[in-house]
C-alpha cells in the first residue's frame, strides 16, 4: 500500500517547541499535546475508506480498477471523480472482462455499485463477475500460469539477445499482499453470498423507457436522459455528493456503463456519419463528468469506438474522458497467426492519462503494451518480441516487425545505440 509523505513538523522540529524569551512575552507558538503512539497530527487526515488509498503524487483518493497492472499504468489507480473510457475490442471479448473486474473489486471492498446496460440485465452481469483470489491463491495461480507457458528455449540465456537486457523493463505483474487491488480468476464466478451482501443499483434501459416516448430535436436521447437522472438520484439520495453527510460509514460509488454509444442506447453515431443525435453522447459525458467531479464516485465506460462513423466524435469523446485506453484484439487479424505475437492475445493502447489539477493531459511513456488471457488471469505486459526470427519468420513478417516498432514507440524497438528499428 502506498504511503503519503506528510511535511508536518516532527517531535524535534522548531515548530513543536515553545519560543519563550521570558514569561511575560506572549507568543503564537504553542507546545503540542502528547500524541498517541503511531499517530501523526501534523495535518488533516484523509477519510479512511476500504479499498481506497491516497495518491503519492497529489494526494488524490484512488480506487483500484480490479487489474493491478492497469492501476500501475494509471499512476496507482483510478482517481475518485474521474471517467475511465475503454475502447472495446472488435468482437467485444476482452473489454467485458475489464468491466467486470472493476465491478468485482467494488463488491470485494464493500463499495456501492451502479451498473447500467442496454444489452444485458445488470443482475445477470453481477452473476458473471470473476471470483477474487486470496494472496496465497493468487501467487499459486500466477506461478502455475508462468510455468505452463514457459518453453525450454526461455530457460536458456541467449548471447544473441544481449542488447535486450539494456531495455527498460516493466515491473512483472505478480501477486502482492495488499488490501488495495485484487487478482481475479476468470474461470470462476464470485460467491453468491458476496453479491447478496452488496449494495448495488441496476439500470436496464428496456425497463426504463417506453417506445412511445418522443425525442425532441437537438436534445439528449431518452436513454441518456433517464440514465443521468438515475445516477443523479443515487448520488444525492445516498449522500455521495458530499453536500449532505452520509449517515452510514463513508463509501464509494462505482459506476459501470456498458456499450455506451451503441444503437441499443438509441444513438445513431454508429449508423451514420452525421446523424440527428450526433451531439447526444458528448452532452451526456459533459453532464456525467460534472456529477462525478462533485461526488465520491468513479466511473468506467465501455464504448464501441470502432463502429463510430464520424472520427470527430471520437476526438470529442476522448477530450471529455479523463482516462482512455483501447483494446486491440488479434482475433480475426493477420497477427493472430503471426509468430511475432504468438504469446499475446492483443495490444492495449494508453490513449490518455489524466494530469489532475492541470489544463493538459499526461502522456504515458510506455507505448508497447500487450495483454493475454492466461489459463485464469488477465495480465498486461510490455511487448517482448523474440530476439532471433531468422528461421521462423518470413521477410514480410520482419517488415511487419519494423513497422510495429515504429508505431509502438520507444520500447522493444529502441536499441542501446539509438536505432529505432531492429537489424537482422
Amino acid at each position: 500500500m502506498a504511503a503519503v509523505a506528510t511535511c508536518g513538523s516532527g517531535a524535534g522540529s522548531p515548530g513543536s517547541a515553545v519560543a519563550t524569551a521570558s514569561k511575560s512575552n506572549v507568543t503564537s507558538f504553542q507546545r503540542r499535546g502528547p500524541r498517541a503512539s503511531g499517530t501523526n497530527d501534523s495535518g488533516p487526515r484523509l477519510v479512511s475508506i476500504a479499498g481506497t488509498r491516497p495518491s503519492v503524487r497529489n494526494g488524490q483518493l484512488l480506487v483500484s480498477t480490479g487489474l493491478p497492472a492497469l492501476d500501475q499504468l494509471l499512476g496507482g489507480g483510478l482517481a475518485i471523480g474521474t471517467v475511465l473510457l475503454i475502447e472495446e475490442d472488435k468482437y467485444n471479448i476482452y473489454s467485458p472482462l475489464l468491466f467486470k473486474c472493476f465491478l468485482a473489486e467494488g463488491i470485494v471492498n464493500g463499495h456501492t455499485l451502479l451498473v447500467a446496460s442496454a444489452k444485458e440485465d445488470p443482475a445477470n452481469i453481477l452473476q458473471e463477475l470473476p471470483a477474487p483470489l486470496l494472496d496465497d491463491n493468487s501467487k499459486k495461480e500466477f506461478d502455475e500460469d508462468v510455468y505452463n507457458h514457459k518453453t525450454p528455449e526461455s530457460n536458456i540465456k541467449m548471447k544473441i539477445a544481449w542488447r535486450y537486457q539494456l531495455l527498460p523493463k516493466m515491473e512483472q505483474i505478480g501477486p502482492v499482499s495488499s488490501r488495495f487491488g485484487h487478482y481475479y480468476d476468470a474461470s470462476k464466478r464470485i460467491p453468491q453470498e458476496l453479491i447478496e451482501a452488496s449494495n448495488w443499483h441496476g439500470f436496464f434501459l428496456p425497463e426504463k423507457i417506453s417506445s412511445t416516448l418522443k425525442v425532441e430535436p437537438w436534445s439528449l436521447t431518452p436513454g441518456y436522459i433517464k440514465l443521468l437522472q438515475f445516477i443523479q438520484n443515487i448520488i444525492y439520495e445516498e449522500g455521495f455528493d458530499g453536500s449532505n453527510p452520509q449517515k452510514k460509514q463513508r463509501n464509494v460509488l462505482r459506476i459501470g456503463i456498458q456499450n455506451l454509444g451503441s444503437p441499443l442506447w438509441g444513438d445513431d453515431i454508429c449508423c451514420a456519419e452525421n446523424g440527428s443525435n450526433s451531439h447526444s453522447l458528448t452532452k451526456f459525458l459533459y453532464v456525467l463528468r460534472g456529477l462525478l467531479r462533485t461526488s465520491l464516485s468513479a466511473c468506467i465506460i465501455t464504448m464501441p469506438t470502432h463502429l463510430i462513423q464520424n472520427k470527430a466524435i471520437i476526438a470529442r469523446v476522448t477530450n471529455l474522458s479523463d482516462i482512455v485506453i483501447g483494446l486491440e484484439s488479434f482475433i480475426g487479424s493477420e497477427r493472430e497467426t503471426n509468430p511475432l505475437y504468438k504469446d499475446y492475445h492483443g495490444l492495449i493502447h494508453i490513449r490518455q492519462i489524466p494530469r489532475l489539477n492541470n489544463l493538459i493531459c499526461d502522456e504515458s511513456d510506455v507505448k508497447d503494451l500487450a495483454f493475454k488471457l492466461k489459463r485464469k488471469l488477465f495480465t498486461i505486459e510490455r511487448l517482448h518480441l523474440p530476439p532471433d526470427l531468422s528461421d521462423t519468420v518470413s521477410h514480410s513478417s520482419k517488415q511487419d516487425l519494423a513497422e510495429s516498432t515504429k508505431r509502438l514507440g520507444p520500447g522493444c524497438g529502441m536499441m542501446a545505440g539509438g536505432k529505432k528499428h531492429l537489424d537482422f
